[in-house]
């Protein structure tokens, strides 16, 4: 580092603030990254096909046709994965597994010695380090097989993915205490199917209510598995986690949209588990129902929950698992107004268009805008209407474009949501205990490829060694973990500075 950027570095480090920035007691640190992003050993052995080896090899899909054949190529350097989280002192890591490498017909008739072997030589070498593994089992990586069968849509899936989670629990619950069932399901559903920019590359808006329901009850049966056949003795605990955008409205004048807007983005993969009552968000339900009629439908669109689906569903938690990255406003969309679902410009749903505020900071990747304190009014938002739950933020990341070591962008969008998280612990009363950096290292972004940067650590793709090189924020990241509050210094760090 320059003697120039060093200064400023420290500059925004030494920053005074009045309040307490020490974390409470227990809080845990973590880094987190998924199976295709970053694996690769996309064919090896008896490892089959998911939605993403097919959709990335098509072309015109992702961006200058990047896949993730390769990526990282954390499928043969897991120790340095290991070893990377041991420096920054995590105390969790974060990652998931691929179905299709485990099981490579989808179903557990056959389970890979090679895939079995791989995850477990990953959670013994974590553990060795003394870093605990959060497993996420399904993080978008479905068996081509599966999706053959209609995937999401199938309402077998559910079982299907009962009986891939109950083979999970059997080989790693005996070290793994902490599970994540499926990963955003509003990204997979409601993004996916609305879009077809995704795997699986299905543009049919009928598609993402379904999804949506299956994935509630897989979710719940996994859960369930877990709470009757392993959670007595492994004493583990399991959740499912949402992708969360703090939606406010743009005028006063437009707050009842924004309540709806919240009710839908949230509560439709929140209300089902977390709430008393269960099923989807009434004033949702409601509102889908009506609309569908008007447009001719028989039967609304979003797909009702049996009185049995509404028992088995409700209460399927341990904790609250939530990603956070952003935020925006809603407006109801002008006549004749295109809207557009992909990403972040407008929920069609509700005929309203998302947007920013001018005074939120902007990075290079034009969906994302940088606003902590929607991480804090979304967590009181969920303690309001789900009660005292413990929350956990498994994914919250900074995304820039291009190769740059001294990301002082990143450093203080992490230290600007840890910011908010505290006064939510010492002010608002929330139980938040641990917070997740996404990513580990830069990887594979889905249909943008390689063009998005998220980690602390920079990954050379140029290079078939793949050579990983801490970033500035890494060693920001460390000292934080390390001293256990934001009141931090890299150059009396000298475990960081020599790196520098």
């Amino acid at each position: 580092m320059s003697q120039t950027a060093t200064f400023v570095f420290c500059a925004i480090l030494a920053t005074a603030y009045s309040a307490d920035r020490k974390f409470p007691p227990g809080f845990i640190f973590g880094a987190g990254t998924s199976s295709y992003q970053i694996e690769g050993g996309w064919n090896v052995t008896d490892k089959s096909e998911s939605i993403w080896d097919v959709f990335a090899h098509t072309p015109g899909k992702v961006r200058n046709d990047d896949n993730g054949d390769i990526a990282c190529d954390s499928y043969n350097k897991w120790k340095d994965d290991v070893q990377m989280a041991a420096d920054l002192g995590l105390h969790f890591y974060r990652f998931s597994l691929s179905w299709p490498r485990l099981l490579p017909t989808g179903f557990p008739n056959e389970i890979s010695e090679d895939g079995k072997n791989y995850y477990n030589n990953l959670i013994d070498g974590l553990l060795e380090k003394g870093i605990q593994p959060v497993i996420t089992i399904y993080h978008w990586e479905l068996p081509q097989r599966l999706q053959n069968l209609g995937g999401w849509t199938n309402p077998s899936i559910t079982d299907w993915f009962a009986d891939y989670a109950r083979v999970v629990y059997t080989l790693y619950a005996d070290r793994v205490k902490t599970w994540i069932t499926i990963n955003e399901p509003i990204i997979m559903c409601d993004l996916s199917y609305n879009t077809g920019v995704t795997a699986p590359g299905i543009k049919d808006p009928l598609a993402s209510y379904m999804c949506g329901k299956h994935v509630m009850i897989a979710h719940a049966k996994a859960w369930r598995i877990y709470d009757k056949e392993f959670k007595p003795k492994h004493k583990g605990r399991v959740s499912v986690t949402n992708q969360l955008i703090w939606f406010e409205a743009k005028t006063p004048e437009e707050e009842e949209l924004a309540k709806l807007t919240r009710d839908l983005s949230v509560g439709l993969h929140s209300h089902p588990i977390y709430s008393k009552e269960g099923g989807w968000p009434p004033v949702i339900e409601e509102y889908i129902a009506k609309k569908s009629k008007e447009e001719g439908y028989a039967r609304s669109r979003l797909p009702e929950f049996t009185p049995e689906e509404i028992e088995l569903v409700k209460g399927t938690y341990d904790f609250y698992a939530l990603n956070y990255y952003t935020g925006g406003t809603i407006r109801k969309a002008r006549d004749g107004e295109t809207i557009d679902p992909w990403p972040l410009s407008g929920l069609p749903e509700l005929e309203a268009v998302i947007e920013k505020r001018p005074e939120w900071k902007k990075s290079e990747v034009y969906w994302f805008s940088v606003y902590p304190e929607g991480l804090r009014k979304q967590l009181v938002w969920l303690k309001e209407n789900y009660g005292d739950l413990e929350f956990l933020i498994v994914e919250n990341g900074y995304p820039s474009i291009g190769l740059n070591l001294q990301d002082l962008n990143r450093i203080s969008c992490i230290e600007g949501h840890l910011e908010q998280i505290l006064l939510a612990i010492k002010e608002d009363g929330i139980n938040i205990t641990g917070y997740t950096v996404w990513s580990l290292m830069d990887n594979f972004e889905w249909n943008e490829g390689y063009s998005i940067k998220f980690g602390l650590y920079e990954v050379d793709f140029a290079d078939p060694a793949r050579t990983r090189t801490p970033r500035a924020s890494a060693h920001y990241y460390a000292s934080v973990i390390k001293s256990h509050t934001l009141d931090v210094n890299i150059v009396e760090n000298k475990h960081i500075t020599d790196e520098l």
